[in-house]
């Protein structure tokens, strides 16, 4: 497993950004704002043909990062990538088999490799209207390599699989908990 840690301020495509961070109970909130970017980000997933842009001028990344867990825990951590006008376009969910948070108030996850993402539905931008797991392929490449165990691997889909029927059913706490964040910011 690979430790990273969610900082978004060195990325190259961004010249100018804040960063804040917020503990409340039971998470961090890092809330990223890239004011210029130089190079748009875009992204297809592999079981679909759109095209979602989830990076650009005014965009904000915000990390909902469980901090009950810790170290060798399995979990997950949510982000949600907001346009210009504050609306989701994109839900991510790194799944991890452990986190916790640095002096410098940042959260840190050990990455189990697959992802949920959700994408917004069209009427009420806050609900989940369809899912993915992706990079599974970056999870088999582990288990090979010998970084993660066979059993981890199986453990890891089905916490994968569990986030996302929780993404459909509306469900998942962190949602809830960023929503809030965004609709009222906690001072």
């Amino acid at each position: 497993m690979k430790r990273k840690t969610f900082d978004l301020r060195p990325w190259a495509r961004v010249t100018q950004s804040t960063q804040t961070a917020l503990a409340v109970p039971g998470y961090v909130i890092v809330d990223f704002t890239a004011q210029t970017v130089v190079r748009p980000l875009e992204v297809t997933r592999p079981e679909s043909t759109i095209c979602h842009l989830i990076l650009d001028h005014g965009y904000r990344w915000i990390r909902c990062h469980p901090t009950g867990t810790g170290e060798g825990v399995m979990g997950a951590a949510l982000t949600v990538q907001l346009n210009a006008a504050g609306q989701p376009v994109q839900f991510y969910v790194d799944i991890h088999g452990g986190e916790g948070v640095y002096e410098d108030g940042l959260p840190w996850h050990d990455d189990l490799y697959l992802d949920v993402v959700g994408d917004p539905d069209d009427e009420d931008r806050w609900t989940v209207a369809a899912t993915e797991i992706i990079d599974a392929d970056e999870l088999d490449d582990a288990v090979e390599a010998g970084l993660v165990t066979p059993t981890l691997a199986a453990q890891t889909w089905e916490h994968a699989r569990q986030i996302e029927a929780q993404l459909r059913a509306g469900s998942y706490p962190p949602v809830d908990v960023l929503r809030r964040y965004v609709e009222d910011p906690y001072t």
